[in-house]
């Protein structure tokens, strides 16, 4: 049995944003057809340690059935060391046979397919015209953000904002050549939320970051940064009047902090959920319906996305002779 390995450099190779969009809209509009089963990720958190492991299993059928599995860990505290917090791999498996196909590193598929995703959503729910672009964070997910929005709208500028205002400057030093357009960092989260039309939250805070009186008539709103049910970066007051999309309402309903800290003050539930990214992409749901409206994609990271982004890299690998083989 042959198994092909993949590390960073040759995921971020294989694997350019505006490909992965393309990648991200298939997957979610099979998980809406039903073609694609999951559970929820289990979350390993032993006492005393700065960090957690995560294992994301799924299954997806059809023509070419396969299972993934991501086991990560992820490490807060990875980035004032210069690494990224995700750290692992995407398994992949015959879904026919069961035999070991690939194994590929898992920090730069999460970078870029999260991003991704956050592209697509952008591309589906944010006006048409919407060109300013408002990142809170300056780690590695907003650097991939920075590249996914730039991939589905034409931006003039965006404004950065970080804990600590030198790591947003250095974030402006590092992507400046990269970005299309003007890039500036700022000192507060108002200062670069307020009048932009997208807005990216990247980050590990447990408590709000956006606040709605911060926020325009018409943005969209990227909320990416958390995945428990402990942590928001989102205030009550948006979520309450923002037209909320996820990516799995399952997950949201066990693992969005947005969400369920705002529930819990009783001031939104279920039905404050309009669909599921897949369902609009499908068509069963129109998404945006104003102009004015507040809209927010609550993304948690599925493991079908995993699964599509190592697929992809993997079918990409074979075909270009990239990678290593391995015989077991």
């Amino acid at each position: 049995m042959s198994v092909t390995i993949l590390n960073h450099q040759q995921i971020e190779q294989l694997l350019p944003m505006n490909e992965c969009i393309h990648v991200m809209e298939r997957a979610f509009v099979a998980l809406a057809r039903g073609d694609v089963d999951q559970p929820l990720r289990t979350v390993f958190r032993p006492p005393g340690v700065q960090g957690v492991m995560a294992m994301m299993p799924t299954f997806r059928g059809g023509g070419t059935p396969l299972f993934g599995l991501k086991a990560i860990c992820v490490f807060p505290g990875n980035a004032a060391i210069g690494k990224d917090a995700h750290q692992g791999a995407v398994i992949l498996f015959d879904g026919r046979t069961g035999e070991l196909r690939a194994i590929v590193n898992a920090s730069a598929i999460t970078a870029i397919r999260t991003a991704a995703v956050s592209g697509l959503a952008t591309r589906v729910l944010a006006t048409t015209d919407a060109s300013t672009l408002a990142i809170i964070g300056a780690g590695v997910q907003a650097r991939a953000h920075l590249e996914a929005i730039a991939c589905v709208r034409q931006l003039s500028r965006v404004r950065v904002a970080a804990n600590r205002k030198e790591s947003a400057e250095r974030f402006v030093r590092e992507m400046k050549s990269r970005a299309p357009c003007e890039i500036e960092a700022v000192d507060s989260s108002e200062a670069a939320v307020r009048n932009a039309q997208i807005i990216v939250t990247a980050t590990t805070s447990r408590d709000p970051v956006v606040r709605r009186e911060w926020v325009a008539h018409g943005a969209h709103i990227n909320a990416i940064g958390t995945f428990s049910p402990k942590a928001r970066e989102l205030d009550t007051a948006t979520m309450v009047t923002g037209s909320l999309f996820v990516d799995r309402r399952e997950s949201a309903f066990n693992e969005a902090g947005d969400y369920l800290i705002a529930a819990a003050e009783g001031a939104i539930g279920p039905e404050n959920i309009r669909a599921e990214l897949g369902e609009v992409l499908i068509g069963k749901h129109p998404g945006r319906k104003t102009r004015n409206e507040i809209t927010i994609f609550k993304s948690l990271g599925l493991a079908m996305e995993d699964l599509a982004a190592a697929e992809y890299c993997y079918r990409k690998a074979c075909e270009l002779n990239k990678g290593a083989s391995v015989s077991l």
